[in-house]
C-alpha cells in the first residue's frame, strides 16, 4: 500500500465480510461503485472469489489482480479448487469450528499452527500478532459456488508463492493460466501471505495492471 500511495494511486481497503460469496461480492461491489473512475480490484485468498464475482456488477472495474487467490469458474467453490490439486495442509490446522446462531460455522486456524500454515516466511512476533487478530470465514462461504467469473471478460494478473500451504501452487498456476492472466509472478519460497513478505512485488503488479487498463 505504501508503494501505491507514494506513486499516486488512491487505495481503498474494503473489509471483506467473509460470510458468503453472494453477500460478500454484493457488498464489495457496492463500495466499488462509489469510487469515481476506473478501479483495479485486488483479492487475496478467498477474496479472489469475491472480487471475481463482485466485478461482474461493477462496471468501473478494469482489471483484476489475484494475490495467492482463488479465481473460480461459475459453479466452482473455493474448497473444491483447494482439493483439485494436492498440497494444501490447511484442514488439520483448523481449530474446532465456532457454531453460529443462525447456522453455519466460523473457521479459525489454531494459533500455534498459524505461522507454519499461513505465514511461514513472516517473522515469529509478527506472525503471532496475525494469528491473534485473524478474522474467521464462515464455512459456507468456502462451499458456495461462484455464479459469475469476471476474469472471463476483464483482464487479470496473478502473483503467488511457491510455498503456499493453503492453496496448492499447482491450483494457483492452473487458475492463472485458465484466466489467461496477462502476467504471472511466482515468488519462490513465499507463503500464503506474499503481500506481507513481498509487498514491492505485489504493488508493482498492481501498478502494471493499472497502467495497462
Amino acid at each position: 500500500m505504501t508503494d501505491l500511495t507514494r506513486d499516486g494511486y488512491p487505495v481503498v481497503a474494503v473489509a471483506n465480510p467473509l460470510r458468503s460469496v453472494a453477500g460478500d461480492a454484493a457488498y464489495v461491489a457496492s463500495v466499488v461503485r462509489t469510487v469515481k473512475g476506473p478501479v483495479i480490484l485486488v483479492g487475496h485468498s478467498y477474496g479472489g472469489t469475491v472480487v471475481s464475482v463482485a466485478a461482474s456488477s461493477a462496471p468501473n472495474v478494469k482489471g483484476l489482480v489475484f494475490v495467492d487467490a482463488f479465481a473460480p469458474a461459475p459453479g466452482e467453490t473455493s474448497l473444491g479448487l483447494t482439493g483439485k490439486f494436492p498440497g494444501s495442509t490447511l484442514g488439520p490446522t483448523l481449530a474446532p469450528p465456532v457454531n453460529l446462531p443462525g447456522g453455519g460455522k466460523d473457521l479459525y486456524i489454531l494459533q500455534d499452527r498459524y505461522r507454519a500454515q499461513f505465514a511461514a516466511d513472516v517473522p515469529a512476533p509478527q506472525a503471532s500478532l496475525m494469528a491473534a487478530a485473524q478474522r474467521p470465514v464462515d464455512q459456507r462461504a468456502l462451499t458456495e459456488p461462484a455464479v459469475t467469473a469476471a476474469w472471463k471478460t476483464i483482464p487479470s494478473w496473478s502473483i503467488y508463492g511457491t510455498a503456499d500451504r493453503n492453496i496448492p501452487p499447482a491450483a494457483l498456476a492452473f487458475m492463472a493460466a485458465r484466466a489467461h492472466a496477462r502476467k504471472v509472478v511466482v515468488v519462490r519460497g513465499a507463503s500464503h501471505v506474499v503481500m506481507v513478505t513481498h509487498p514491492h512485488e505485489v504493488a508493482a503488479l498492481i501498478e502494471a495492471a493499472a497502467k495497462a487498463s
